[in-house]
């Protein structure tokens, strides 16, 4: 990329500002699986501080979408298979033990029925990464309910890199505007009809199809 292209932020925490225009340009795959990212690079991309870049990718990095070891450039990460199942297996654990819990009392939390209408309308409206960003929201909303931030902070860890692998491979985009959506439905009205059972079964079930579809997208790559 050449290093004359000058990128604006918004008009919120410098670093902040920084990070989520990095967040999205990964997701999205504008910056690719593999490619490298040095404070330098996005100093002189945005006109920031290098300690600002390199907050910015500190932060990217703990949470996933940025990988390195020790002395070597941040590198947008290439999951394999193995490192998706894993992923998956993670999550299911700590999300399945979320809407059970939820759904002892039957309380919707508010902050994933808001998620669940702006994946509807980007379902209708075919907008793939408010969907993406919307689906993060909405699991984000119903680990955080529950209360414990241990188990947040679990959930915080993983949740970069499914995000980062929702983006890159698009697997949103091979199933039906609508598929998401419903599966998201059914796991909120078990929550609200008091059924554990049904809530933990219906997000598995809604888990199992999206590591499919991930999958199916890796292959086919």
């Amino acid at each position: 990329m050449s290093t004359e292209v000058r990128l604006e932020l918004g008009p919120s925490s410098l670093t902040d500002a920084l990070y989520e225009s990095i967040r999205k340009r990964i997701v999205n795959g504008e910056i690719p699986q593999g490619e490298k990212l040095t404070e330098v690079r996005l100093a002189t991309e945005y006109n920031v501080a290098r300690p600002t870049a390199k907050a910015a990718l500190e932060r990217l990095t703990a949470l996933g979408l940025l990988r390195r070891t020790a002395h070597k450039t941040a590198v947008v990460p290439v999951l394999d298979q193995d490192e998706i199942r894993d992923l998956f297996f993670s999550r299911m654990t700590i999300e399945k033990a979320a809407v059970a819990t939820l759904a002892t009392s039957g309380e919707v939390p508010a902050e994933a029925a808001r998620a669940q209408v702006a994946i509807e309308y980007a379902a209708r409206d075919h907008l793939f990464e408010n969907q993406v960003d919307a689906d993060i929201a909405f699991h984000t909303a119903l680990v955080t309910a529950v209360g414990s931030r241990r188990l947040a902070r679990m959930h915080e860890l993983i949740i970069g890199e499914v995000q980062l692998t929702m983006g890159q491979y698009q697997a949103h985009r091979k199933a039906a505007p609508a598929t998401v959506a419903q599966e998201h439905a059914a796991i909120l009205e078990s929550i609200q009809s008091k059924d554990p059972t049904a809530a933990a079964e219906h997000l598995a079930y809604h888990l199992e199809q999206a590591q499919g579809r991930l999958l199916t997208s890796l292959a086919g790559d």
